[in-house]
């Protein structure tokens, strides 16, 4: 998708898309996942930090598959408003049933930092996408917005 010619998505559809990554995924809602910004250029969400998420108990570090997992899951975000932005001409209802074909195929994911802090940010973006395959950049990022973590994925969308 050219990132010169953005559109804004209807409200129905970024309720929609939120609503399902923050409660529907019951995964994203074990993480407290929430969702910040849908555009069709990219989305960023938050996490809140909380002792159910804490891998390394002394330093109280953020767990590195809680990272993983929410990387993923704002990568598959992003391929979905990419997707969304493609088919502006579909109806809400159609741009959504998209989603169920989406499916992670390769992800890594780089800890750079240690993931200490009270809440966490997360972006992503869509770097290709195919009519198969979609490429995506992701962020970890301290409340400060130090980059603690990156990802890549690929995701498969027929």
């Amino acid at each position: 998708m050219p990132k010169t010619v953005p559109v804004a998505f209807e409200p129905e559809f970024v309720l929609a898309i939120t609503k399902i990554f923050e409660e529907d995924i019951v995964f994203n809602r074990t993480l407290g996942l929430k969702i910040t910004s849908v555009t069709p250029l990219g989305v960023t969400g938050a996490i809140a930090m909380r002792p159910a998420l804490v891998g390394h108990p002394s330093y109280n570090r953020i767990h590195g598959g809680v990272i993983s997992a929410a990387l993923d899951a704002m990568g598959g975000l992003a391929v979905l408003t990419a997707i969304g932005a493609r088919h502006m001409d579909e109806s809400v209802e159609a741009r959504l049933h998209r989603f169920a074909k989406l499916g992670t195929i390769d992800l890594r994911i780089d800890y750079l930092r240690p993931g200490i802090g009270d809440h966490f940010v997360l972006r992503a973006e869509v770097l290709r996408l195919g009519s198969r395959v979609a490429s995506t950049r992701m962020e970890f990022l301290g409340a400060d917005g130090k980059l603690l973590s990156t990802g890549a994925g690929a995701y498969i969308i027929s």
